[in-house]
C-alpha cells in the first residue's frame, strides 16, 4: 500500500518521506521550478538542496522587500519633486483677485491652516486615547465589566442582544476623575466634558440650521425640475405674436428693424478672428445691421490684429466699425456704456451682444428678433449657450453639467412662468428702449448683465427665453481660469443685492415678484446655497468625527446629495457616468463660491475687479468647413481703405500688404500641393492631435483646496476610530478631490 503523500513540514523534518525539490534558478528575473517525477534524489540529498533552496528564497524574498521599498522611495520623492515645482510656479505666476494676496484670503488660509493643526493635534491624541482603551462605547453592549456595574440590576443581566440597543446614561460616558491616573488620562477626560457641555451643543445647532437651508433649497431644486419636466410634457415653448411669413415675404419686405450688434472684448488674440467671422455672416440686411467691436485691449499687438481683420470684413460689404478705450474704466459695463453714447446708436431699434468667443449661426437674429413684434413689453430675447469644448477634460465636463441645468431647467423655468430670469451678458437682443428706460449700463457690480436684468424687471420689462436657439462658445479649460470666473459670478450678485435693496421695496411690482426676487433669485440660489455647502461639508462634516456627539445623519452627506446630482445630470444625461465627480467637485468649489460671497457681500479684497477668462481659441466644425470653403473658392478681392473705417491707416495698409503676399504665397503651395497630391494615392485619415503638455499653461497649486484636502483626510482618519464607513468613505473621496483640485489635476487631457 502506497504511502501517504507527505506534507511540507514532513519533507522538511522528515527523514524518509521524499519532499518536493525546488529548483531556484539565478537568472534576472529569479524564478522558482518544481521538479516532480521518478528519479528523484534520496531523502537525505533533497534535505540538503530543500535547506540551500530555502536560502535562496529568503534572498530573493529580501531582494523583492527592498525593491519595493526602494520604488516607494523613488515615487515619494518623485512626487515630492512634483509638488516642489508647482510651488515655484505659484510663486512666479501673477496674483489672483480671489487669491491669498488680498487680505481676506491671508484670513481664510490662516483659518484652515489652524484649523487643519488641530485637527492634526486632536487625531494624534484621540490615536493614543484609542490605543489606551479609553474610547467610550454608545451601547451598553460594548460597556467593560467595571462600567457595567453601575447600570441599574435589572439591566446588568440583560442578554448581549438586548444590551446593544440599550443606550448609556448621561453621565456614564466620562469617568470620575478619581477612577483614573496619569495627567494624559485627566485632560482627555476633560476633554470629553467639556466637547460634550459646550462644543456639540453648538455644531448641532449650527448644523440644524444648515441641514434646514439645505432641504429648503433642495425643494426648489425638485420644484424647478418639475416644471422644467411639465414644460418638455406639453410642448411649452414661446411664440411669435405675428405670423412667420412676416419676417420676410414675397416682395423682399418684412419685419428687419435696425439691429445694433455689439461684441465687447479685451485682449482676446486667440478667439476674435473667429468671433467677428460669425458675427459678420448672420443673415440679415446690411444696411439694416451694424457690428460694433469694442476693443478694451491693452495690448497694441492685439489691436492692430483685431483693427486689420475689422477692415477686412468693411471691404468686404459689411457694415462694421472699430472702437478702441484708451482707458478700461468700468470694465465690460463701461465698454458697453461708452458705445451707447454714440449719436448713430438712436437709429437703431435693438442691439445684440456677443462676448469675444461667441459664434452666432447666420440665423440667429431671424429666430430671435420676430419676438419683439407685436409684444411692446419684451425686453430681452436670451439664447442658450453651447459649448465647442465641453469633451475637451474632466473640468469642462463638469461644467458642461452644471451650465445645462442653468440653462435647461432655471432659465426656461422662470422665463416661462415668471418672465423674469438672469440676463447671461451675451447671446442675447435686447430692446434700446427697455435698456434706457431702466437706466443703461451701470458700473457699479462685475455682474453688470444680472444688474440691468434685475432693473429691467423692476420697471416691468418681461423676458424671453429660447431654448432652441443655440450660441456656441468656450468652456475655461484650466481650473485657475474657471476659479477666477466663479469668483466673479459670486462676488458680483452680492454686490448686487446690497445696492438694489432699496430699489426692490421702492419698486411698483407685486408682491409675489418682489418675494420671489429676494428670497428665490438673490438670497436662496445665490447666498444660501454656498453657505451651507461650505459650511455643512467642509466645516461640519469634519468637525463631527472629533465630536461624535454632534454626527451628522447619513442622509444627510449621501442620500440627500446623490439625489440632487442625479437631477442636476438629468438635462446632459451622456453625462450621468460622472454624476460622483460632479457631486464631489461642487462641494469642493464651495470654498471659491464662499469666498466670493463674502467678499461680495461685505466689499472685502478685491471683490470689484475683473479678470478676463483665458481662451483657448477653439472653433467648431462648422466655422472649419466654413473656412475650408472660402479658402478653395480663392483669394478675396484687394482690400481697398475706406478713410474712416479705423485708425492708422499707414500701419493698416502695410499689414493688409503683408496679409496679401501671404495669401497669394499660401495659395500658390495649396495648388502645388493639390497637383501632387493627385499623382499620389490618398493619405489614411489624420488622428486628431492632442494638445501637447508644452503648450498648456503651467500647473499650479492651490493653497487653500491643499489646506482642506489635508483637513478632510484627517477626518477620514479620524473616522476610523469610530468605526464610521459611510462618514469615511465620503471624507476619503472628498479629500482625494481637494487635493487633485489643489494640486491642479483636474483640468488635465482626457484621453
Amino acid at each position: 500500500m502506497a504511502p501517504p503523500p507527505s506534507t511540507y513540514a514532513e519533507s522538511w523534518w522528515g527523514k524518509e518521506e521524499r519532499g518536493t525539490p525546488v529548483v531556484v534558478k539565478m537568472d534576472s528575473p529569479y524564478s522558482l521550478v518544481e521538479i516532480d517525477g521518478p528519479g528523484m534524489a534520496s531523502s537525505e540529498k533533497a534535505r540538503g538542496k530543500n535547506a540551500k533552496q530555502f536560502t535562496w528564497v529568503l534572498l530573493l524574498r529580501a531582494h523583492r522587500a527592498v525593491g519595493c521599498v526602494a520604488w516607494l522611495a523613488a515615487g515619494f520623492w518623485a512626487l515630492l519633486g512634483a509638488v516642489n515645482r508647482r510651488v515655484r510656479r505659484s510663486r512666479d505666476a501673477d496674483a489672483e483677485p480671489d487669491a491669498e494676496a488680498s487680505g481676506r484670503g491671508r484670513a481664510m488660509l490662516r483659518f484652515l491652516r489652524a484649523f487643519l493643526l488641530l485637527s492634526l493635534a486632536m487625531l494624534a491624541f484621540e490615536t493614543v486615547a484609542h490605543l489606551k482603551g479609553w474610547h467610550f462605547p454608545r451601547s451598553a453592549a460594548e460597556l467593560p465589566e467595571r462600567y457595567l456595574r453601575r447600570l441599574p440590576e435589572h439591566l446588568q443581566h440583560l442578554p448581549e442582544h438586548l444590551r446593544r440597543h440599550l443606550p448609556l446614561p448621561e453621565r456614564l460616558r466620562v469617568p470620575e476623575k478619581r477612577e483614573i491616573e496619569g495627567w494624559l488620562h485627566g485632560a482627555y477626560v476633560a476633554w470629553l466634558a467639556f466637547r460634550t457641555d459646550y462644543i456639540s451643543w453648538a455644531i448641532q445647532k449650527l448644523s440644524s440650521f444648515c441641514i434646514a437651508l439645505f432641504m429648503v433649497q433642495s425643494v426648489d431644486r425638485i420644484l424647478l425640475c418639475l416644471g422644467c419636466f411639465w414644460i418638455k410634457l406639453r410642448g411649452i415653448k414661446p411664440t411669435i405674436v405675428s405670423s412667420s411669413d412676416d419676417v420676410e415675404t414675397a416682395d423682399g419686405a418684412g419685419y428687419f428693424p435696425m439691429v445694433l450688434i455689439q461684441m465687447p472684448m479685451c485682449n482676446e488674440r486667440e478667439v476674435y478672428e473667429t468671433s467677428i467671422s460669425h458675427v459678420c455672416q448672420i443673415d440679415w440686411p446690411r444696411e439694416r445691421m451694424l457690428v460694433q467691436v469694442l476693443d478694451d485691449s491693452d495690448d497694441e499687438t492685439c489691436q492692430m490684429l483685431i483693427r486689420a481683420e475689422v477692415t477686412k470684413w468693411s471691404q468686404r460689404g459689411v457694415n462694421i466699425i472699430y472702437r478702441h478705450r484708451l482707458s478700461r474704466t468700468g470694465y465690460k459695463a463701461g465698454n458697453l456704456k461708452s458705445a451707447m453714447a454714440c449719436d448713430y446708436v438712436r437709429d437703431y431699434e435693438f442691439v445684440a451682444i456677443f462676448d469675444a468667443d461667441f459664434q452666432p449661426n447666420p440665423d440667429f437674429l431671424k429666430l430671435t428678433v420676430p419676438h419683439f413684434r407685436g409684444n411692446p413689453e419684451l425686453g430681452l430675447v436670451q439664447a442658450r449657450w453651447s459649448f465647442v469644448n465641453k469633451e475637451e477634460n474632466l473640468l469642462t465636463r463638469l461644467q458642461n453639467i452644471n451650465l445645462c441645468f442653468h440653462f435647461e431647467v432655471e432659465q426656461q423655468v422662470n422665463g416661462v412662468y415668471l418672465n423674469f430670469f438672469g440676463f447671461n451678458g451675451t447671446a442675447g437682443v435686447w430692446r434700446i428702449k427697455a435698456l434706457e428706460d431702466s437706466g443703461g449700463w451701470m458700473e457699479r457690480t462685475t455682474v453688470e448683465d444680472m444688474d440691468i436684468a434685475v432693473r429691467a424687471h423692476l420697471n416691468g420689462w418681461k423676458f424671453i427665453f429660447l431654448n432652441d436657439v443655440k450660441v456656441l462658445c468656450e468652456l475655461p479649460e484650466s481650473y485657475q481660469a474657471y476659479r477666477k470666473q466663479q469668483h466673479r459670478w459670486h462676488s458680483g450678485p452680492m454686490q448686487l443685492f446690497r445696492l438694489c435693496l432699496p430699489a426692490v421695496f421702492k419698486s411698483k411690482i407685486s408682491r409675489w415678484k418682489k418675494a420671489n426676487l429676494l428670497m428665490l433669485f438673490f438670497l436662496l440660489r445665490k447666498l444660501i446655497l454656498p453657505f451651507y455647502s461650505f459650511t455643512l461639508f467642509c466645516v461640519i462634516l469634519p468637525l463631527t468625527m472629533f465630536v461624535p456627539e454632534a454626527e451628522l445623519p447619513i442622509w444627510v452627506i449621501c442620500y440627500v446629495p446623490m439625489i440632487m446630482s442625479v437631477l442636476n445630470i438629468l438635462p446632459a444625461p451622456k453625462s450621468f457616468p460622472f454624476v460622483i465627480p460632479y457631486l464631489l467637485f461642487e462641494n469642493t468649489m464651495s470654498v471659491t463660491k464662499f469666498n466670493a460671497m463674502v467678499s461680495g457681500l461685505f466689499q472685502l479684497g478685491s471683490s470689484y475687479e475683473w479678470v478676463v477668462t483665458k481662451k483657448a481659441g477653439r472653433t467648431s466644425s462648422e466655422s472649419d468647413i466654413l473656412a475650408l470653403a472660402e479658402a478653395e473658392a480663392g483669394p478675396p478681392p484687394p482690400a481697398k481703405l475706406v478713410r474712416g473705417v479705423s485708425e492708422g491707416g499707414l500701419r493698416e495698409w502695410g499689414r493688409l500688404k503683408e496679409h496679401e503676399e501671404w495669401a497669394a504665397k499660401l495659395q500658390q503651395e495649396k495648388k502645388e500641393h493639390d497637383a501632387a497630391a493627385a499623382m499620389t494615392p490618398p493619405p489614411a485619415p489624420a488622428t486628431p492631435v492632442k494638445k501637447s503638455k508644452a503648450a498648456k499653461a503651467p500647473n499650479r497649486i492651490f493653497k487653500k483646496e491643499l489646506a482642506l484636502s489635508f483637513l478632510l483626510l484627517t477626518a477620514a482618519a479620524r473616522s476610523l476610530l469610530s468605526a464610521q464607513g459611510l462618514h469615511f468613505y465620503f471624507l476619503l473621496f472628498q479629500g482625494v478631490t481637494f487635493l487633485a483640485v489643489g494640486l491642479d489635476l483636474i483640468g488635465e487631457q482626457v484621453s
